[in-house]
């Protein structure tokens, strides 16, 4: 299983099921290092706070195209200075290693 941190520099692969989930312990591991992620059912979510509203959908902006760039898309929940970003495999009924992938390409443009 590859750290977290490395996670930024690798491509989403296509899941269209038949994978199995992560295992607990596998996310356990990913999440130790993954700054603010916490695992929510079968999902991995983090809040990303902003100054204003201009600022925040600036990040949802660049959140969509990163995504799109995947193939893989997070819920988002959008407010005034905030966005929740939430990762699951609905394919697979869980998590894969393509929701830490495009988690951490967010944190890195959360970073610019």
């Amino acid at each position: 299983m590859t750290d977290f941190c490395d996670l930024a520099k690798g491509k989403c692969k296509p899941c269209e099921g038949g994978v199995p989930p992560l295992t607990d312990a596998e996310v356990t591991t990913l999440l130790q290092s993954a700054n603010g992620w916490i695992r929510s059912g079968n999902s991995i979510t983090k809040t990303y706070r902003y100054q204003d509203y201009n600022e925040t959908m600036a990040f949802v902006n660049a959140t969509a195209w990163i995504s799109q760039r995947e193939g893989h898309h997070p819920d988002l929940t959008v407010g005034y200075n905030q966005c929740v970003v939430s990762y699951t495999t609905h394919a697979i009924g869980g998590l894969s290693e393509n929701d830490f992938i495009c988690a951490a390409k967010i944190d890195a443009l959360f970073g610019l």
